[in-house]
């Protein structure tokens, strides 16, 4: 029987018993290698590929928020929470793509051969079957690509011997699991093409077995791309596995059923109504899917029957592989054989097209969303940042246009302050030249307001004086000021106007508020007048002796002028007799006495007699000239004249009071102080000009430093502003790029689609 099997196989497969190529090789050459299961393997492949790029995009925009975030107003906090929740969202998705896979679920009732038709499709006997074998929880099998199969029980990491299966999913065995728990077997990739391809197949306890289905649709059967229910050929459809469809159908929208009537190897022990059941078995069948389902249209439905043995195929299949099969085979289990074999390619196709629908048309519909929100996000502040860009650009042009006409006007007004400084320096300086002149000539009337008592004695003399200089500079500049300080006030508060005017309109608006940039007001201008006549007249000696207005030395001066009578004196002094002489109080005359310019040569004859007389030879001249005189007019003339000249020196001598010499002194400190004044008038008025000079350009460089802070504030601002338009630059073109990445990524979703999910609609 074997050899007749594996003759049987040869035929099916072309060649013949000594040259049968290994499994590997049938199916590539059977073109399973390109069947449609690839093309899940490939979309999610693709899916996954864009997924992380739109999860390395979104990173990236997130990134990118944050630095906008910090440096402009251009991204609200909304909008990076916004961005930042994508994040999560498209890494949820990637998890879920990892894990996704094509997912084909087999129910029945108990023991209709829903683990043999799974082992037929794995083309080895994984799960338990035959006699006994019922599944009694849900297995799971799946791909690993360990060496080495193992299985896990569900809520446990513990990797377990693959043999224990048939322990723990017997219904024979002493500790049996819940008929919900599910055991995952991981079989190697490289020994199954199927779970090479993400396929997962969901072996079930019998639909009979439990009440509890609405459980096990949402426990397993949610996710299920395929369902596949397995039949008993040898009897019709229960209401059991009726009713678990109906459940299912209401929670899913139309799911994709095959429906396998196994054992249909019974039939050939009665071939005259194998016809019959199979039409009445194929009519319930698509009634059931069609009319009370609703599930697929009839000729879809016929395509969705088959009448196979799964025990047949199986053997089959370990006969390809070299194993030896010891159990017969029924008559036409090739043409079962075949309809497993097409079973198995339209499955495939169902599968492939179901999954890559449902596992991959919402993450592409969500990844599209996520491109299209992040590109509308990105075009805004693309837009934004260019607006912004344009704003500071033109606040950029003014405040350097500004800066510019600041410049060029301060230089202009400079020049205008200083020469209408120099111009009130000039006038100020005149002013108080001819103030102080003026002023020096009433001097005397000056002196007479002071009422001090006089006393000629040393002591009281020398605070009469420090009074006196006091009272002379008080005087002398609070006339000054009387005559000067409200003119030039007016001027100087002018002129001052004048420059806080012009400066003031140079500083911008905006800076003029600004606390550090108030114009200054000060306290009004007042020169100080800086006489100092305790030191200018600190020389002055004044001479209180009594002096005989008709003495010979005061007749001298009158007749012969000061000078002339001074170089007498000097010369009467430097005369070689002149220490035989004995001074007298009369001869003691201060040179400051005689100011004036009569030579030697204009002396007359009197004076020659009168100098005579003061001589050595003295003596002798008067009493020539008294012997003269006697003769020429008499002696009674003579004694009435020099009587009433004796009175006359009495009465002077005898009127030389306090009162006489206070106004001889008032009158030699006069004399005294208006030539020391008059020596620094031109000192004075230079010194109150400086005092102008000064408060001008101090008040002018005041505000010209103001000018400067604005200035300098506007040129940081405009530091300021270009390195936020670069900023802005630098945030727009990162924009851009993200924008157009993110168009990228929709059109790549959209090729997608068009490759994977619209082709199979």
């Amino acid at each position: 029987m074997a050899a007749y099997l594996n003759r049987t196989i040869s035929m099916m497969s072309g060649d013949g018993p000594h040259n049968r190529p290994n499994v590997t090789a049938v199916l590539r050459t059977n073109g399973i290698d390109n069947s449609p299961l690839q093309i899940f393997v490939k979309a999610k492949k693709k899916i996954n590929d864009i997924f992380g790029e739109i999860e390395d995009y979104v990173k990236d925009t997130v990134e990118y928020m944050h630095e906008v975030e910090k440096e402009d107003q251009i991204v609200s906090q909304e909008k990076v929470k916004q961005i930042e929740e994508f994040v999560y969202k498209v890494h949820s998705i990637r998890e879920v793509l990892a894990r996704d896979h094509m997912k084909v679920a087999f129910f029945g009732r108990t023991s209709n051969g829903k683990s043999s038709v799974i082992n037929a499709m794995l083309r080895d006997k994984i799960l338990p079957s035959g006699i006994g074998h019922t599944t009694n929880c849900f297995l799971q099998v799946e791909g690993s690509t360990s060496e080495d199969p193992f299985l896990t029980l569900d809520g446990s990491d513990e990797q377990m011997a693959v043999e224990s299966v048939g322990q723990l999913a017997h219904a024979l065995c002493k500790e049996k699991l819940s008929e919900s728990q599910m055991v995952r077997v991981y079989w190697p990739k490289n020994r199954c093409l199927l779970l090479r391809d993400d396929v997962v197949f969901v072996d079930s306890p019998g639909v009979d077995v439990t009440p509890n289905l609405d459980e096990w649709i949402d426990k397993h059967c949610l996710d299920a791309d395929v369902f596949v229910l397995v039949a008993n050929a040898e009897s019709t459809l229960m209401v059991t596995e009726k009713n678990f469809f109906h459940k299912v159908s209401m929670k899913l929208s139309k799911p994709n059923i095959f429906i396998l009537n196994n054992r249909w190897d019974a039939s050939a022990s009665e071939p005259e109504f194998l016809d019959q059941v199979r039409r009445q078995h194929q009519e319930r069948a698509i009634d059931f899917l069609v009319k009370e389902l609703g599930v697929c249209t009839p000729k879809e439905a016929e395509e969705r029957i088959f009448f196979i043995s799964a025990k047949e195929a199986l053997l089959t299949r370990l006969a390809e592989q070299g194993q030896t099969v010891s159990t017969p085979l029924t008559e036409g289990f090739q043409t079962r054989y075949f309809e497993f074999q097409d079973f198995e390619r339209k499955f495939e196709e169902c599968i492939s097209q179901s999954a890559v629908k449902t596992k991959f048309e919402q993450h592409s519909q969500r990844g599209k969303f996520i491109a299209n929100e992040l590109r509308d996000i990105l075009e805004e502040i693309y837009n934004e940042s260019l607006k912004l860009k344009d704003e500071k650009l033109q606040q950029k042009k003014e405040l350097t246009d500004k800066v510019n006409y600041t410049e060029q006007q301060l230089m202009i007004v400079t020049q205008e302050m200083k020469k209408k400084i120099r111009n009130m320096v000039e006038d100020v300086e005149q002013r108080v030249s001819k103030a102080l002149t003026e002023e020096i000539r009433r001097l005397s009337t000056l002196l007479d307001e002071f009422n001090l008592p006089f006393h000629p004695e040393p002591l009281v003399l020398n605070v009469y004086k420090k009074e006196l200089h006091l009272h002379v500079e008080t005087g002398l500049g609070s006339n000054l000021r009387a005559r000067l300080s409200t003119a030039l006030a007016m001027n100087m508060e002018q002129s001052q106007t004048e420059m806080t005017t012009k400066m003031e309109a140079l500083i911008p608006e905006k800076y003029r508020g600004d606390s550090n940039l108030i114009i200054p007001r000060r306290q009004p201008f007042e020169i100080l007048y800086r006489l100092n006549c305790d030191n200018l007249c600190a020389d002055f000696h004044e001479d209180l002796e009594f002096r005989f207005s008709y003495g010979i030395t005061a007749l001298i001066q009158r007749f012969s002028g000061s000078k002339g009578g001074f170089l007498a004196l000097k010369n009467k002094r430097e005369a070689p007799h002149s220490g035989l002489v004995p001074s007298t109080p009369v001869d003691v005359v201060d040179s400051r006495l005689f100011p004036g310019n009569t030579s030697l040569d204009d002396w007359s004859l009197l004076s020659r007699i009168a100098i005579m007389g003061v001589t050595s030879q003295g003596t002798m001249g008067c009493m020539l000239l008294a012997g003269v005189m006697f003769k020429t007019v008499g002696w009674r003339v003579i004694a009435i004249t020099g009587a009433l000249y004796g009175c006359l020196y009495f009465y002077e001598r005898l009127t030389w009071t306090n009162k006489a010499k206070e106004k001889s002194f008032k009158k030699q400190y006069v004399d005294h102080a208006t030539r020391k004044l008059r020596m620094i008038v031109d000192l004075t008025s230079a010194n109150c000009s400086h005092q102008v000079q000064q408060e001008l350009s101090g008040t002018f460089a005041r505000l010209c430093c103001l000018v400067d802070k604005a200035t300098t504030d506007m040129d940081d601002r405009l530091k300021v502003l270009e390195k936020e338009m670069a900023t802005l630059e630098n945030a727009g073109g990162k924009a851009k790029v993200l924008r157009n990445k993110a168009n990228y990524l929709s059109h790549e979703l959209d090729l997608f689609v068009d490759t994977y999910l619209k082709l199979h609609k």
